[in-house]
């Protein structure tokens, strides 16, 4: 794969980040999407990046979240962007606890070891509100976006951008990448 074949990408942590983190959701019926993040995400789409959903899901292992649940929840969130213009390029989650040593967890990237090779690294940031998020991103070797969401956090390493909502964020990702607008020909 050449470097002009490479993917600009938008890791996006869930939970916190784009929907509201309802801790161990298990309903789809309780999907809701934060302040300003279809706007953003749609303005990412448009400009031309994959946007990527990136999650730990450990209460699969603790049995709070019932796998058929996770991924009807899932749906439920690609079906609502998608009747915005927005389409999720892949889903990747976790369902391991932090215990067991795994490498799909993130901060480490096994989960989305079949697009190492095709990530544009100078294009490509993580979004995300934890630490984890941030460690995930350096992983990769891309740009990090923290959104700090009115609390204080014990960050091991400093992210590239540190932001109070969604759409701060997205401002700061389109001001920092090299892309040409609307690469999705729209």
């Amino acid at each position: 794969m050449g470097q002009y074949d490479k993917l600009p990408i938008i890791f996006l942590d869930r939970d916190g980040t784009i929907i509201v983190d309802k801790v161990y959701l298990n309903d789809p019926n309780e999907v809701e999407f934060i302040d300003g993040v279809i706007e953003g995400l749609k303005k990412l789409y448009l400009y031309g990046f994959k946007l990527v959903i990136v999650t730990n899901q450990s209460g699969i292992s603790r049995g709070l979240v019932q796998l058929e649940n996770l991924n009807l929840i899932h749906k439920k969130m690609v079906n609502v962007l998608k009747s915005f213009g927005i389409e999720i390029y892949r889903i990747y989650y976790c369902p391991h606890l932090p215990s067991d040593n795994c490498s799909c967890r993130k901060p480490k990237i096994g989960l989305v070891e079949e697009l190492l090779d095709k990530i544009d690294v100078n294009n490509s940031f993580v979004i995300g509100d934890k630490d984890t998020d941030v460690l995930f991103g350096k992983n990769l070797g891309v740009k990090t976006v923290l959104i700090q969401q009115n609390r204080e956090l014990q960050l091991s390493c400093k992210p590239d951008f540190i932001s109070a909502d969604f759409i701060s964020a997205v401002n700061w990702i389109l001001k920092n990448c090299n892309l040409h607008k609307n690469l999705n020909g729209i």
